[in-house]
């Protein structure tokens, strides 16, 4: 077969070491030698002996679903082989968690991730029963985290002289040694996206990183989970 379809850009090539990769910006391939996990749903092709089973409520967690309507099923997968995970096209990219980090995410940004990676539930201090996304994962131990996000990220630097404010429909995760709470404004909430009357922003304060993504959850998809 000749043609753009089947050029370089678009073929797939030979694995060159198990784990994680990105096989192009929409999608990431996890060359499998044991296990891993992924989100329910998200595999899009695979090839080789693998065996995919249900893991529950996995990152989102029963108390997640019940309080914000969110949650997010995980997968193990298992054998020796390749597989192909995507999210509604969104753009797909890899962190890399060594010991001694801990990376919050939202669940709904979380792909794939390998086996040796630890998790647990932790909620926004200060933020009650209040949805938007503030009940997070944390991972911790060493491995590779593979999200999802709607365009590219924008990864803030945060300093002690320089708090960050985000939306908190727009938060996607920040690093170690941030700490965060709500803040309310009334002054500016016509001026955010989508914004009336009294606004909600996330308010991190130390020093690492934020990850904020360029738009903000809508409510169909919100209602997918």
């Amino acid at each position: 077969m000749k043609g753009d379809l089947f050029s370089n850009e678009h073929m797939v090539q030979p694995a060159v070491a198990p784990g994680m990769t990105v096989e192009n910006a929409k999608c990431i391939r996890y060359t499998v030698n044991g296990d891993m996990l992924a989100r329910q749903g998200a595999m899009i092709s695979y090839r080789g002996n693998l065996q995919f089973e249900r893991k529950g409520q996995g990152v989102g967690g029963m108390l997640k679903r019940a309080v914000t309507g969110e949650g997010l099923p995980l997968m193990s997968v298992r054998g020796q082989g390749e597989a192909w995970f995507a999210h509604e096209a969104q753009n797909c990219f890899i962190v890399d968690v060594e010991p001694g980090d801990e990376f919050t995410v939202n669940g709904r940004n979380v792909l794939c991730f390998d086996a040796t990676l630890s998790y647990r539930i932790a909620t926004v201090k200060g933020a009650g029963m209040t949805g938007g996304g503030l009940f997070n994962s944390v991972f911790t131990g060493y491995g590779k985290l593979g999200l999802v996000c709607e365009g590219n990220p924008l990864v803030i630097p945060v300093s002690p002289h320089y708090p960050v404010y985000v939306d908190t429909d727009a938060i996607v995760g920040w690093t170690a040694g941030l700490q965060t709470s709500l803040h309310r404004s009334q002054s500016i909430g016509s001026m955010l996206r989508g914004g009336s009357g009294e606004a909600v922003q996330l308010l991190l304060q130390g020093e690492g990183y934020v990850v904020v993504r360029p738009s903000e959850a809508t409510p169909h998809k919100a209602g997918q989970h």
